[in-house]
């Protein structure tokens, strides 16, 4: 990158965090949050400042990576604040369901674009800026702005309904039931273990789900509505090997805890006494069935709704990637793996116990999906080491799924899938009318070389600007 370039590039940072701190005093809703964003974008403002009073700066290509990804990131925290100053927000947030893991996500990613330009920069006094920050990132600061913006919502809502009661009939459930979401506490007693009495659903009846290992019940769990998962064969181990397996889980599964994310409850042995004792797992119930099952029927699916559940997924699939030590990967992405609740809000699933990267490249299960979703390389060669990057590929033949509601390669043969992706280094074509931003996303998501392809953080960013777009039209 030139030093013109790189000028350019931190004026338009700068440019960003300026509106970004102008939105902020006109928010109507969950202000707290949105100045906790601000804040993190102000020591993201200290940190491109700094460089611009050095003498000399090294201007490389991991700069201009950083100053690119934070220009990215950047915009997308703009979007979310832009959306609470709007005089339609209550709207906003009945339609959006369950923001507070937008802010968490925007949060994240500033911090994460934050430390990119300070490695690239390789500042002198980049610990003394990494302190600062750090303290702008108080954990405890955020819970307690969450705490205060949801007390200080329930009374705008019910506010807003008051005032509207005419108009907002048809919103009044919506919003009677995000109350009670608010009210309820959290539900931190999932991931347990389970006794048989405290589940019900009638094992005689047939499945709403079977795959080749298991069959899917529906039940209830205290008071909830849940998919009860029965594995077809008994446990392989005892039930108390089982159990220990399961609790060491619990504290991974709890890092990555999120709206789009399946809710996994916790398990159940059945019949733990018994000669054949079977494993049982409890999940949260999407009522709309699978992601391929909602794009296979006939409901309308127009592009901005295409595009929030894009978002949807890809939160998800976020959540997954960034936890606390170390990459988590799904390592099974496919649009049959995604659930729709109501709302068709998308949520990822198909997997019960987490997988780190290097231990899923140790693993030696076969790839039972259908070859299509492979990445090039692991399609090439079945022994090519599994990576977040494979699982981006995968995930762009999900969101090329969403955007044409078809069936990837459909009636071709493997050879002819080959020919196409490892020789080729090409991909199906998507609509003339899909968004071009979107159609840009999805190609690089399917990129021949890994390195080309987006993480799931810069996914997330170009999919929240433009479902924020749509929304304006």
């Amino acid at each position: 990158m030139e030093y013109v370039g790189y000028a350019k590039a931190v004026k338009s940072i700068l440019s960003i965090a300026f509106e970004i701190y102008k939105l902020v005093n006109k928010v109507k809703a969950n202000k707290k949050r949105c100045r906790r964003v601000c804040e993190r974008v102000k020591a993201v403002e200290q940190l491109v400042t700094s460089t611009t009073e050095r003498k000399k700066i090294q201007v490389s290509k991991d700069v201009d990576r950083a100053l690119e990804e934070l220009t990215g990131i950047l915009t997308a925290a703009k979007t979310l604040i832009e959306k609470y100053t709007s005089t339609n927000w209550a709207m906003c947030i009945v339609k959006v369901g369950r923001y507070a893991e937008d802010f968490n996500i925007v949060n994240e990613r500033i911090r994460e674009g934050y430390e990119l330009l300070l490695l690239a920069l390789n500042l002198e006094h980049g610990n003394k800026l990494h302190e600062v920050y750090a303290k702008v990132c108080s954990q405890k600061d955020d819970e307690d702005a969450a705490r205060e913006d949801d007390a200080e919502l329930k009374d705008l809502l019910l506010e807003n309904m008051r005032e509207q009661q005419e108009k907002l009939d048809a919103l009044k459930l919506d919003v009677e039931k995000l109350i009670t979401m608010l009210d309820k506490p959290a539900v931190t007693e999932s991931n347990r273990m389970i006794e048989q009495r405290e589940l019900e659903y009638e094992a005689d009846k047939e499945p709403f789900m079977t795959t080749s290992t298991s069959e899917v019940y529906k039940g209830t769990f205290c008071g909830f509505t849940v998919a009860i998962k029965r594995y077809k064969d008994p446990l392989t181990s005892s039930p108390e090997a089982t159990r220990r397996t399961f609790k060491r889980e619990v504290e991974t599964l709890k890092q990555f805890e999120s709206p789009n994310i399946l809710r996994m409850y916790g398990i159940c042995v059945q019949d733990e006494d018994g000669p054949l004792p079977r494993l049982l797992i409890v999940t949260e119930h999407c009522e709309m069935g699978s992601l391929r099952e909602v794009l296979d029927s006939d409901a309308e699916l127009l592009w901005p709704r295409k595009a929030r559940m894009c978002l949807d997924a890809a939160q998800g699939l976020f959540r997954l990637h960034h936890t606390e030590v170390k990459s988590k990967v799904h390592g099974c992405i496919t649009s049959s793996k995604f659930l729709v609740a109501e709302g068709y809000r998308v949520k990822l699933g198909g997997f019960e116990l987490a997988k780190t990267e290097t231990s899923l490249r140790r693993s030696k299960i076969e790839d039972s999906r259908p070859v299509y979703y492979a990445s090039p390389q692991k399609l090439d060669n079945a022994s090519y080491e599994y990576t977040l990057e494979c699982e981006i590929y995968s995930f762009g033949i999900v969101l090329w799924e969403i955007a044409t509601r078809k069936t990837p390669f459909d009636g071709l043969e493997v050879s002819q899938i080959k020919q196409i992706v490892c020789k080729d280094r090409s991909g199906e074509e998507l609509p003339d009318d899909c968004p071009e931003p979107l159609q840009k996303l999805i190609n690089d998501c399917r990129q021949y070389d890994s390195f080309r392809r987006p993480s799931s953080g810069v996914v997330v960013d170009k999919l929240r600007i433009l479902v924020a777009e749509l929304d304006k039209k």
